[in-house]
């Protein structure tokens, strides 16, 4: 069997470092695969914790995040090969056989037998001399399986989605879902888009500083980066030496934000000294682009359900210089009658199945249920109607989301306006070819860029 590549550094070998590094990954995969943390926090606060040599880091990172995106591809290769189903396999255990597993069908420049050894030392420190033979028995037959050839993808004439889910390392019933309205092409590239590094993008922060004079910078610093295409404020990093380093050194000048993301502000198209409420605010990014567009001037009050998430809001504004943001704890779904018809702008980036940006969330694919997509639009649909309350008349509602599923887009907005008669639709244009649309849908397969979905709506004033 031909291996195929994730994501790997560009480097040729791992040295010496390389078991620290299975050592770190095996502790952050039990964290997130099996105790339910994300992947990136969980990555992040153990590099905060053990600092590791920038070969071990790339090592670590790139085993940590291709295990976890690529978890269901290689249980469906392990149970060709244990006998016993998974779900009774420990669960540190089986983690050391994931990890593993994805060096020997992955990592072509790892040695089989290198996998192999270190996964049986892996399993000896976690648990007993019996699960390090199980795990050599587990990795050598695959190896012998994959050798003869008696491992073999599903039939894609007989079993499309099951093809492309072992291929692609999706869900099934997600590969199946998707094939409906995308088609078998559209649904490969969907899929394929899903499995892409994904670039590092900025926003700058206009307050202090300007797009030109942050790229000069970051280019200087030995980044590799180009304006966004889609969002005049934007910046995609191909290539950053350290994101904490440029934090440290421009701790001012930018937020790490997503293209698709940063085009929610330009659509809102706040006006200096408006009020402006963010109902589902945290972690603020959207709240601070909104602040830049308004030059500091006006006020926005940003909302969050959870308290500690209101800290990361105030945390950014701070960082950023913004001072027109007031936190406050709500629940977007609860009605506050003081707000009644008490603001220019109201913004819904509402919380969603987040079907658009499984790229940047490595756990999320697995995590997901058919079930769990019947939820969100009940949901979306209150909190609309609640925040269309707090509209001035002739004032303006914008709804986002980062999910393709249109039950939580399009046929949401299509609901909210039968029972809403003196709302309409605002066009927008298109962010590259100015073309007038109702509403944008961003499709990463076919616009190259995190899915998105952005809505302008008006309250009409009374005749």
């Amino acid at each position: 069997m031909q291996k195929q590549t994730i994501k790997q550094p560009k480097t040729n070998r791992i040295g010496s470092a390389a078991p620290n590094a299975r050592s770190a990954a095996l502790t952050v995969l039990q964290q997130v695969l099996a105790e339910g943390a994300y992947t990136n926090i969980a990555v992040n606060k153990y590099l905060r914790a053990h600092p590791l040599a920038d070969m071990e880091r790339r090592f670590f990172t790139e085993l940590v995040y291709g295990t976890v995106k690529a978890a269901g591809t290689l249980d469906w290769y392990l149970e060709r090969c244990v006998s016993r189903p998974l779900g009774s396999v420990a669960p540190e255990i089986l983690q050391v056989l994931r990890l593993s597993a994805y060096q020997l069908l992955f990592m072509e420049r790892i040695p089989a037998s290198a996998a192999c050894n270190e996964a049986v030392k892996l399993a000896r420190s976690v648990s007993h001399e019996g699960s390090a033979k199980f795990v050599n028995g587990v990795l050598r037959g695959l190896l012998r399986k994959l050798q003869a050839g008696e491992i073999a993808l599903p039939d894609p004439q007989q079993d499309d989605a099951g093809y492309l889910a072992v291929k692609y390392y999706h869900p099934r019933w997600l590969v199946k879902r998707w094939l409906g309205p995308w088609g078998k092409e559209g649904t490969e590239a969907l899929l394929a888009f899903d499995n892409s590094p994904a670039p590092v993008c900025l926003r700058t922060n206009t307050l202090v500083t300007t797009r030109e004079r942050l790229l000069a910078a970051l280019q200087e610093a030995g980044a590799e980066a180009h304006a966004s295409s889609w969002c005049e404020d934007g910046i995609v990093c191909d290539k950053l030496p350290s994101l904490s380093g440029m934090l440290a050194k421009m701790q001012q000048d930018f937020y790490v934000q997503d293209e698709s993301s940063m085009l929610v502000g330009r659509a809102v198209n706040p006006q200096p000294g408006m009020r402006v409420l963010d109902l589902c605010s945290a972690p603020g990014g959207k709240a601070t682009h909104l602040a830049q567009l308004m030059r500091n001037q006006g006020e926005i009050i940003a909302c969050d359900i959870h308290e500690h998430k209101l800290r990361l809001i105030e945390e950014n504004a701070r960082r950023l210089g913004v001072s027109c943001i007031k936190t406050l704890l709500n629940d977007a779904g609860a009605l506050r009658e003081e707000w009644l018809g008490a603001f220019d702008r109201v913004l819904v980036d509402a919380p969603c199945s987040g079907m658009g940006v499984l790229r940047r969330r490595a756990e999320a694919r697995w995590r997901k249920q058919r079930k769990d997509l019947k939820l969100f639009p009940p949901l979306q649909l209150a909190i609309l109607n609640n925040a269309a309350r707090y509209v001035k008349e002739g004032g303006r509602l914008v709804y986002s989301t980062c999910t393709i599923e249109q039950a939580e887009n399009h046929y949401l907005i299509e609901e909210f306006l039968t029972q809403n008669s003196r709302w309409q639709r605002v066009p927008l244009a298109h962010p590259l070819t100015g073309e007038t649309e109702e509403e944008l849908q961003l499709l990463p397969q076919r616009d190259g860029v995190d899915g998105f979905y952005i809505c302008v709506l008006e309250r009409r004033q009374k005749a």
